[in-house]
């Protein structure tokens, strides 16, 4: 899923080089080596830099919350980069979560998910905002709705293909930012950016039901907690 998430925000790289104007070759190509650069950097060295760094920022600067603080420093900063790079934001953002995911303490979640749960309503209500219901009137809109839904629904297969593929079915947060940012650039029609906002909400109510499904063997599989009148005595 991450692989994933990282090639949809490569291409937005890409998209957004093609929206300021003309299309260069060598303009493009040097976003795709940036932004390609840009995530074997962090996924070689960023995630094992930050298990250093931030242990010995804690050791040094003695001060609550050093790691949030570093945390958020960091994401901006790469934030900023990205965008002097020709890219978009949260490409930057994405990276510096990456490099930070398995090294920041556990109090920088509970933070993280205090900040998350004050943002993500107001993007949401963003998101609906440019949703047109009335998009869906058009044959040719509905047509594109269900077959990106299929498409992105139909990963199935055998046991571990079939868990792996339902899993991998919600378009969620990172698929309605790409598309925000799209609409936003002018390079999607508003028809494309309704549909992807209704695939990424309808792929990620279905999930779960698919994956007690595709889960069904293993529940089942489950042994039964022992009864106390089963289990050996001490006496």
């Amino acid at each position: 899923a991450v692989i994933d998430d990282i090639l949809g925000l490569l291409v937005l790289a890409i998209v957004s080089s093609v929206a300021k104007g003309s299309v260069n070759v060598l303009e493009l190509g040097l976003t795709a080596v940036f932004a390609i650069g840009f995530t074997l950097v962090v996924v070689k060295w960023g995630t094992a830099a930050m298990g250093r760094v931030l242990p010995r920022l804690n050791q040094q600067l003695r001060a609550g919350e050093a790691q949030f603080n570093a945390a958020v420093v960091l994401m901006f900063a790469l934030s900023v980069l990205s965008v002097y790079a020709g890219v978009a934001a949260i490409i930057g953002a994405f990276f510096a979560g990456m490099m930070l995911s398995e090294s920041v303490e556990h109090r920088v979640h509970d933070l993280t998910q205090g900040v998350t749960e004050f943002l993500v309503p107001f993007f949401l209500a963003g998101i609906g905002l440019h949703f047109n219901v009335g998009t869906f009137r058009s044959g040719r809109t509905l047509v594109l709705t269900l077959l990106i839904v299929v498409v992105a629904s139909l990963r199935l297969g055998r046991r571990t293909a079939l868990r792996v593929g339902v899993g991998m079915i919600p378009r969620g947060e990172v698929g309605m930012v790409v598309a925000q940012i799209g609409l936003s650039l002018g390079v999607i029609a508003q028809g494309i950016y309704d549909a992807v906002v209704f695939m990424s909400i309808a792929t990620t109510l279905i999930a779960p039901p698919l994956l007690s499904f595709a889960y069904r063997e293993v529940a089942d599989r489950k042994p039964a907690p022992a009864r106390v009148e089963d289990q050996p005595s001490i006496i």
